[in-house]
């Protein structure tokens, strides 16, 4: 697990630059231009100050998002449902609070839809981490994501503006090479063997006398009872799916900005700053999160599977990611989020993939790291081509 002083630093850094940015649109008028950084050692707003602006942001959301269920690698979590809610709750509140030190932006209902996205795609996280292994299951589905991210930004599909860059073909270049990696990971086979021993407990696996769970006895869920081969093939679709729903979350906050200058629209006038939306899209992800789990109660009649050690890593995963999200919304704002979303998806699942590897040894064999190590070079360059596109 990554040192606490680690955390401690990258909590600082993302809470700079919030405050930073929060500073910066004090001053500001609602749909107003996107504001900019007033630092004393910066006499410019040249483009090359915005990129190193979005890139630290958007490698402050790389670390963030990549890390973010390490935490609970090694807690037991049940089927997860229990997990999501709670770290659902600590986003909210994390936005929350920043909502008041944005001095809460007018709130567009629309964009929780973007919530409720997320939040459904997230209910298949732990089985695709029980099928596939943490760091392959988010090296798949930040491909998805990023494919349909960058697609969505780059020819305006569902009703956005399309995005331009100075160099093309390097950007198309990049994206292919950052999907064609996420093809090459498919390959990969990580270690999830349901039932290792004792020094090697993979996430989500259930030790029920010393897990302090409450709810049916039986530790065999449905992901369980599938044969390996089929277990797999399921982990893979299951990534692709949730990544392509994670890729249209930000799909309605990208709508809004875009229609913000039209004066039909309802949106007429509403802010282009992305961190003024960040409230109402969590805001649907715990509602979402919330009506799931209710369901999930109701289903298991009222018995649902509750782990009382998953609270607290529960609470650091949800702060992590809703920091991350932070960052992210200020990396599309300096960068645009043709840029953001192949460097941030591919950057997160290597993160992830990393973690895996090195500290929790899901890939295992020569073969499978040649190939983990030819795909990390390929998303690496990808990464590097995309944001040379923008320059």
């Amino acid at each position: 697990m990554m040192p606490k002083v680690n955390y401690t630093l990258l909590t600082l850094f993302v809470g700079a630059l919030l405050m930073v940015s929060c500073q910066s649109t004090e001053d500001s008028e609602d749909g107003g231009e996107i504001p900019t950084l007033e630092v004393p050692f910066v006499t410019n707003s040249s483009n090359v100050t915005q990129f190193a602006y979005g890139l630290a942001a958007n490698i402050a959301s790389i670390l963030l998002y990549g890390s973010t269920f390490v935490p609970v690698k090694r807690i037991e979590t049940g089927d997860g449902m229990f997990f999501q809610w709670v770290s659902c709750a600590a986003i909210w509140v994390v936005s929350m609070i920043g909502d008041l030190m944005l001095h809460s932006p007018k709130f567009y209902p629309l964009a929780m839809v973007g919530g409720v996205i997320w939040a459904t795609g997230n209910t298949a996280v732990v089985s695709i981490i029980k099928s596939v292994g943490l760091g392959l299951g988010m090296l798949i589905w930040g491909s998805s994501s990023m494919l349909m991210g960058w697609a969505s930004s780059r020819f305006g599909w569902f009703g956005v503006d399309p995005e331009n860059v100075s160099r093309p073909m390097l950007n198309y270049c990049g994206a292919g090479l950052c999907l064609l990696s996420g093809l090459i990971f498919f390959f990969v086979k990580s270690d999830t063997d349901l039932h290792p021993a004792l020094e090697s407990v993979p996430l989500l696996l259930e030790r029920r006398a010393n897990s302090g769970s409450y709810g049916q006895c039986s530790s065999e869920f449905w992901i369980d009872a599938v044969g390996p081969k089929n277990r797999r093939l399921i982990g893979c679709l299951l990534a692709v799916t949730v990544g392509l729903l994670y890729g249209s979350c930000f799909l309605p906050i990208l709508y809004i900005k875009s229609h913000s200058v039209c004066p039909d629209s309802m949106f007429f006038g509403a802010s282009v700053y992305d961190l003024d939306y960040v409230y109402a899209q969590n805001s649907g992800i715990f509602l979402a999160s919330t009506v799931y789990f209710a369901i999930y109660c109701s289903v298991m009649n009222n018995k649902p599977r509750i782990y009382s050690k998953v609270i607290l890593p529960g609470l650091l995963s949800g702060l992590m990611w809703a920091l991350g999200t932070y960052c992210w919304f200020l990396a599309c704002d300096y960068l645009t989020p043709i840029i953001t979303y192949p460097i941030g998806t591919a950057g997160y699942g290597l993160v992830a993939a990393l973690w895996g590897s090195l500290v929790f040894k899901e890939i295992k064999g020569v073969t499978n790291c040649s190939i983990f190590i030819f795909a990390s070079c390929v998303v690496v360059t990808g990464s590097v081509l995309t944001a040379l596109s923008k320059i």
